[in-house]
């Protein structure tokens, strides 16, 4: 991808009153209002959302212009061509390679806002500020747009982030990695505030460890991003569920990447705050583990304990004030720094001058997962006969193993990848079965129940508590299949 096809931006989503406090504290420059009107295309079945890029026909002042967009981050592949009609023209490149043999291009929805457009210098760098307020409509489906971007035009990527603190400090701003594509194709989807999971990651054979990294941890960002909007507009136990998947996976990702890292002066606080939210967001999921794993089937069940009535409202109260909590950190001052801070990082760190970020990514993730391997062995090893603890540090090696195993997976050949996969999964949910149980009790204790309530919650987890042994015998017959197969990796 050459440096005319790449597009350098920053997007952040905010009210419609923060725009002006946003624009007053941008540096001065001449400011255009544009109305833009943009058609976004894709095939019957979605080729071009599921490779992960958009089409839009962009109407402006009586001219068409076309564009592809691909990627997901700081940096993204742009194609722009202008265009006489109203269809796009499928032969401008790179469309055809993305497009099936024979597939038609038809309308999926349509983008209208009004932009207000702004052009300067800060940092040594070109900066192209965009206040974006409109719409995006599918079918009789709506929704607004309210977001501002920050386009380099030219200068040092390390600018647009300085840029965006100084703006953060006026107005709210949340750092987004959705397009308005992607706004576009959630509203067809049916919920564009729906919880959501982490885009399958697609790595570059050819790329560079430190590229590889970046890819991953954009993926964990935009995870976390999307769910804390959904979070900010309307919480529940998958938004909370989705945002902390994103945020293990990234703490993951620094321990395998780790020879790339180590050393870097902001690796401390990026480690510090995603840990600090993890936590944050902790209670809501114990909460709705206990509520999804334990309730429910006792309620199903044909003798349910006394007081599974009071229990089951005590703890759905909780509930709801630890999902407003979770709403109240995805819009705290400190969630918004941490974004913008481990974005930053991420695209522009010290790290990515060292000479381990520039090796080739497939015999560094064949080491990082030969050294992953050996952790989890050391801590089944640890596990046999061991107690809670033992079987927890068991527990997170086998996160870390998994979710390293499918960023790296495609490099390797999928059906070995899914094989593998498939019995580090079914260790994984064991020992996670087994954590629910330790984790149960001081979760009860913590609610302060009334009597009847305490009676119930008390008979629900020690009729769990004694089963406990045969999860202790799965979780080592899953090991031993665990350890029984042969690495994808070679």
């Amino acid at each position: 991808m050459s440096s005319e096809d790449r597009e350098i931006e920053l997007k952040f989503v905010c009210g419609p009153d923060d725009l002006a406090a946003v624009l007053a504290a941008a540096p001065a420059g001449d400011d255009e209002t544009r109305e833009l009107i943009s058609v976004y295309f894709d095939t019957p079945d979605l080729a071009l959302q599921k490779a992960g890029a958009s089409l839009r026909v962009r109407e402006h002042r009586g001219r068409r212009t076309q564009t592809l967009k691909r990627g997901q981050g700081l940096v993204r592949e742009e194609h722009e061509a202008p265009i006489e009609g109203l269809a796009p023209d499928p032969g401008l490149a790179p469309l055809p390679s993305l497009l099936p043999d024979g597939a038609t291009l038809r309308p999926a929805f349509n983008v209208r806002v009004s932009r207000r457009q702004r052009t300067f210098r800060y940092q040594d760098a070109q900066i192209e500020l965009a206040l974006d307020q409109g719409e995006v409509t599918g079918g009789d489906q709506r929704s607004p747009i309210c977001e501002v971007e920050l386009e380099l035009k030219s200068g040092p990527p390390a600018a647009l982030f300085a840029l965006a603190r100084e703006l953060s400090q006026a107005a709210p701003l949340y750092l987004a990695f959705d397009s308005k594509a992607a706004r576009g194709q959630a509203l067809l989807a049916g919920d564009p505030q729906a919880a959501r999971k982490g885009r399958p990651i697609e790595l570059d054979p050819d790329a560079t460890a430190g590229e590889a990294f970046q890819t991953v941890a954009r993926t964990a960002l935009a995870q976390i991003a999307v769910n804390a909007a959904a979070l900010r507009a309307e919480p529940g136990p998958e938004t909370v569920h989705q945002l902390r998947v994103g945020a293990r996976r990234l703490r993951s990702a620094l321990t395998t990447f780790k020879p790339l890292l180590a050393g870097d002066d902001g690796l401390e606080a990026v480690k510090t705050n995603l840990k600090w939210l993890g936590q944050a967001c902790g209670a809501a999921r114990n909460l709705d583990v206990f509520a999804q794993e334990t309730l429910t089937p006792a309620e199903s069940g044909e003798a349910a304990p006394a007081g599974l009535r009071a229990l089951r409202q005590a703890v759905d109260a909780a509930r709801r004030a630890a999902w407003r909590q979770a709403g109240e950190t995805a819009a705290c001052d400190r969630f918004r720094a941490l974004m913008i801070d481990t974005a930053a990082w991420v695209e522009t760190g010290g790290w990515r001058d060292g000479e381990a970020a520039a090796g080739a990514v497939r015999p560094f993730a064949r080491h990082a997962l030969k050294r992953h391997l050996r952790r989890l062995e050391k801590r089944g090893r640890a596990a046999q006969g061991g107690d809670d603890m033992a079987r927890h540090h068991l527990r997170i090696e086998a996160k870390k193993l998994r979710y390293a195993a499918e960023a790296f997976a495609g490099l390797f050949g999928d059906k070995r990848a899914r094989r593998y996969l498939g019995r580090l999964k079914d260790l994984q949910e064991i020992l996670g079965s087994l954590n629910d149980l330790v984790t149960a009790e001081p979760l009860i204790a913590q609610l302060k129940l009334r009597p009847e309530a305490a009676f119930a919650a008390g008979e629900l987890v020690g009729l769990k508590a004694a089963g406990k042994s045969r999860l202790v015998a799965q979780s080592a017959k899953a090991l031993h299949r665990l350890q029984a197969a042969d690495p994808f990796w070679g």
